[in-house]
């Protein structure tokens, strides 16, 4: 249960192997006769299909298990994000993406991806560098002196983003979307807290990079927006 990868490394070792010996030998028989089947995509799915079973049986065992999920979840990314674009499987056809939108899997999912931002946000907080931009001596770079802790609260929002971006229906997609807009005011309430501490002195070097963070993030939402 703790090494999802071995399989899923297996079967794009499988793809990849075969690949040349289905175009070459098998293609050319299925268009002889006439069949609009690609042999490549065909053994893809299969082997799919056994990947699917396979995580139905594995998934309930490991469902309240942070670290053995999570493990799961990222190895079943990289495997499809590799399926994809090295190996050219189809968005029509069956992938993983079905299992972790089941409702139970899918929800566990959703609450450990809660969890970890929100330890990644107290984290980044409590750093000794949040209020610090990490291009602070490139002034051509550092034109909006952004503190590190907004540059990696954005970058968290982008990473969850990739991770469920290629969900199959656009209301499990939502769902992401809500928890994003929940760690956005979630940071809001923390730079509030952290701003009243500071509002003695409001010129000084903290109370201004809550404003520098204030302003990249209303700036980077806007570019935004126009992402789907």
């Amino acid at each position: 249960l703790n090494k999802p990868e071995w399989y899923l490394t297996q079967v794009l070792m499988w793809i990849g192997n075969h690949a040349k010996f289905l175009d070459d030998k098998i293609q050319p028989i299925l268009d002889k006769v006439g069949s609009s089947v690609n042999a490549g995509l065909e053994f893809s799915r299969a082997l799919v299909m056994l990947i699917l079973e396979k995580l139905a049986a594995d998934i309930p065992c490991l469902l309240y298990d942070d670290t053995l999920f999570c493990h799961l979840v990222d190895e079943v990314l990289l495997f499809e994000r590799e399926l994809y674009s090295v190996h050219g499987y189809l968005s029509s056809f069956p992938s993983c993406m079905h299992i972790l939108s089941e409702e139970s899997c899918f929800q566990r999912w959703l609450t450990v991806e809660k969890k970890f931002a929100l330890q990644k946000m107290d984290s980044m907080l409590s750093s000794e560098a949040a209020w610090i931009s990490q291009y602070k001596d490139i002034t051509d770079v550092d034109e909006m002196k952004v503190p590190d802790c907004a540059e990696t609260f954005m970058t968290l929002l982008l990473v969850i983003t990739d991770r469920y971006k290629n969900l199959p229906t656009a209301s499990r997609k939502l769902q992401f979307l809500g928890l994003q807009k929940e760690l956005v005011d979630d940071f809001r309430i923390r730079l509030t807290q952290v701003m009243k501490e500071e509002t003695r002195a409001s010129l000084g070097f903290r109370y201004c990079a809550i404003l520098n963070a204030v302003n990249y993030i209303a700036t980077v939402l806007a570019d935004w927006a126009d992402n789907v």
